[in-house]
């Protein structure tokens, strides 16, 4: 069984009402949902809210692959931490693989949704888990100096030299429901990096990224 989980809290800080601003002709949370059902690959969508608004838009789908999630008043606010919410995720979803996206990805398509699954379980060997992640290849440093290179070899190597790092941008977690169970975790101990471009990767956290989104959605329709 797969399984996808969209959390959709009301709150946000930094974007009022983020879940349900419009983007683009419709809610964020309608694209999220839209993209789950078309990739067919989901035996069920939950969509865990407490906000009623996102309720209504996720009711307004004509779809019996949706589950709403009623989730508690404490597991939806400014001050819950992630950690709390997957150790919340068992309680709702008892068996099968899970995918955990956001709203705030509008870029990860129906295709990609399908991509990973099907490299989750065609093509993981000794990985337990993924993750999409972006590749980074640039001058990275800390207090201490550079941590991606030695400038004892070389003061600035060209940087498609340099060893990659990479950025987890929070669009795709999938784990089985036991890792969610035993671990506590939404990735396990050896986690596949699914890379995605920095365009598709784009995570939609302040309202310069919403107005920057909007943008390259509207030259990717031009």
């Amino acid at each position: 069984m797969n399984l996808a989980i969209i959390p959709a809290r009301g709150g946000s800080k930094r974007i009022p009402r983020k879940n349900i601003k419009n983007f683009n002709g419709k809610p964020m949370i309608s694209w999220s949902i839209e993209l789950a059902i078309e990739s067919k690959i989901f035996d069920n969508i939950v969509v865990s809210t407490d906000d009623e608004e996102v309720k209504k838009i996720a009711r307004s789908f004509d779809s019996d692959k949706i589950i709403i999630d009623d989730r508690p008043e404490i597991l939806a606010t400014s001050s819950t931490s992630t950690d709390d919410l997957i150790k919340y995720v068992p309680s709702i979803i008892r068996e099968g693989s899970v995918l955990w996206t956001h709203v705030t990805s509008p870029f990860i398509d129906s295709d990609i949704y399908s991509q990973a699954i099907k490299f989750y379980f065609d093509n993981l060997n000794g990985n337990d888990s993924l993750m999409s992640v972006t590749e980074i290849q640039k001058f990275i440093w800390n207090d201490a100096g550079p941590i991606n290179y030695d400038t004892q070899k070389e003061k600035w190597p060209r940087t498609q030299t340099l060893k990659p790092l990479y950025e987890i941008n929070s669009g795709i977690f999938l784990a089985d429901i036991e890792i969610y169970k035993n671990q506590q975790n939404r990735i396990g101990k050896r986690p596949f990096f699914f890379k995605l471009d920095a365009k598709t990767a784009l995570d939609i956290d302040w309202e310069d990224d919403f107005y920057l989104a909007e943008s390259l959605w509207e030259r990717q329709l031009g």
